[in-house]
């Protein structure tokens, strides 16, 4: 499948056509994505969760998501990729948030950049689109400042917290933004932000009035028994799938069936000659 461009997105939000992205952080996962539908993969800083089993994002590198951008990118080269920009190598100031996206773009091999806040981060997305690097704002529950908003809750159950919602994505969209996630937050105020801006918005836990949608493979898959969150729908159980696998290969291994002769190499006559096997 060809690699959907930006302007694309502007197409199919006014035509009504649903997107999807799949977080994956590696190359045998990129290469399913890639032989899927699905349009987008993001290489999210939730790796430090789901990979390196961090309580948190926020202690994921740069250098780590340049790491595992460049594997996605091997495996999924006619996809769209976007690479998360981790804590604190942005907040600092626009300056600092150019430098780090052309980083995840030019090491990582990226085709844009995520990342998280509202308002207060319009100064860097406009620094970071005028420089020609496509952007993805990420508004709602935002992870890396899971801390302040009091834990991994849902966002915007007040007034004054979704009219802030929609007033962040609006200064988004007016900063260049070509799409925006929305974790966590109410399906109605995920409606208003969908109709009131030009950026297609993506839904992780927003309900269905959005422009598409983001899982993790992980939990598509049923792989990360941990926490699910009430919006990941598991369409696999592989975890006790990929145990019993685990299990049938250990127990065949000590009881001597596997390897089978068919599975071992052979030498050829004048090895086998000079070391026969029982």
């Amino acid at each position: 499948m060809k690699k959907i461009t930006i302007p694309a997105f502007r197409e199919k939000k006014k035509d009504g056509q649903k997107v999807t992205m799949i977080t994956v952080y590696d190359y045998i996962f990129a290469r399913l994505v890639e032989a899927s539908e699905a349009e987008m993969i993001l290489v999210g800083d939730s790796l430090g969760m789901i990979v390196q089993g961090l309580p948190l994002t926020n202690p994921v590198t740069t250098e780590e998501i340049i790491y595992h951008t460049k594997c996605v990118r091997r495996g999924a080269p006619e996809t769209l990729v976007i690479g998360d920009m981790p804590f604190m190598s942005y907040q600092v100031n626009p300056e600092q948030a150019l430098a780090s996206a052309g980083r995840i773009i030019k090491e990582g091999g990226a085709d844009c950049v995520k990342l998280e806040g509202g308002v207060h981060v319009a100064p860097s997305v406009q620094k970071i689109t005028r420089a020609g690097i496509p952007v993805v704002g990420h508004i709602g529950l935002t992870p890396q400042s899971s801390s302040a908003l009091g834990g991994f809750k849902v966002q915007g159950k007040t007034r004054e917290e979704a009219e802030q919602l929609i007033a962040d994505a609006r200064a988004l969209d007016e900063a260049g933004i070509f799409a925006i996630v929305l974790e966590c937050i109410p399906s109605g105020v995920a409606k208003v932000i969908t109709e009131s801006i030009r950026a297609t918005t993506i839904g992780v836990g927003a309900g269905p009035h959005v422009d598409g949608h983001n899982l993790n493979a992980y939990d598509l898959l049923g792989l990360f028994g941990d926490f699910v969150p009430r919006f990941a729908r598991q369409y696999k159980k592989m975890a006790a799938e990929c145990t019993e696998v685990f299990n049938s290969f250990t127990r065949e291994a000590r009881s001597g069936h596997y390897p089978t002769k068919e599975e071992a190499y052979s030498g050829g006559p004048e090895i086998e000659k000079l070391f026969p096997l029982p």
